[in-house]
């Protein structure tokens, strides 16, 4: 599915100054707003529950990520929608530890992946708080979610701690720049 780090940093330079606009989404409690700190170098050291939503401009290696980070309340999710348009990539944050919430985090991903506005759109799963012993490893969640029978995108889960910073680099989401909306793999 992917070329390898040095393909990508060549496409990448080839456009520089690139906007692109992430919609970083999970339920409540999975890590998203520490994970997007980590993201923009920023303390960690308080965070609350996000009511309503951030967005973050993280400048790294010749573009700019703009990510729109949305609270992942039950009664926060029916606004997600309001979201997606012009969604170039969509970071999915799950608890790897909360395995009692697997069943739902699954549902709402297989939700996200049916809405029409984010058709094609490339996925990167963070598989977060690794740092936990009772942490699900990335491929256990992968075989749980079924995400090996998602064929009408990109994809990618990746192992993280936003709380260590472990497995959270930018790099990670520049690998999604090139199949982001509208260009096609090569």
């Amino acid at each position: 599915m992917f070329k390898g780090l040095l393909s990508i940093l060549r496409k990448l330079k080839s456009a520089p100054d690139q906007e692109v606009r992430i919609l970083l989404l999970g339920l409540d409690n999975a890590g998203k707003t520490t994970l997007l700190k980590q993201l923009a170098s920023e303390d960690i050291s308080h965070i609350t529950p996000t009511q309503g939503f951030n967005i973050k401009s993280v400048q790294s290696q010749g573009f700019k990520l703009n990510v729109w980070d949305i609270g992942g309340q039950r009664k926060i999710r029916p606004y997600w929608r309001n979201y997606f348009e012009n969604t170039d990539i969509l970071i999915y944050v799950i608890d790897s530890a909360d395995r009692k919430r697997f069943e739902e985090t699954g549902q709402e991903l297989a939700e996200l992946l049916e809405e029409e506005k984010l058709s094609c759109v490339p996925v990167l799963i963070f598989a977060n708080k690794q740092d936990l012993l009772t942490a699900a490893p990335a491929s256990e969640i992968a075989e749980g979610l079924n995400l090996h029978t998602i064929r009408d995108r990109v994809w990618q889960i990746q192992s993280c701690s936003a709380l260590t910073g472990e497995g959270v680099q930018v790099r990670v989401i520049a690998g999604l720049v090139p199949w982001q909306r509208g260009s096609q793999p090569k």
